[in-house]
């Protein structure tokens, strides 16, 4: 799934991430409005992992959302 499709149907996924990643607000997700390196960021910052770990997280989320 590419950054395009996560920001077209941020409204539906913006649910399911807040599963996933239950330390993000409300407010955290309304910022990132789908921006994959911006939801990178906020998992980073609530859960104190590396950039990297972040981004691996998040891609491998965006490929479950596209299946």
């Amino acid at each position: 799934m590419n950054t395009d499709i996560i920001e077209g149907n941020w409204k539906q996924l913006k649910g399911k991430a807040q599963q996933k990643w239950g330390k993000l607000t409300n407010d955290d997700l309304d910022l990132v409005e789908g921006q994959s390196e911006e939801l990178a960021g906020k998992i980073q910052e609530r859960y104190g992992v590396s950039k990297d770990e972040a981004e691996k997280q998040v891609e491998e989320w965006c490929k479950e959302q596209n299946h």
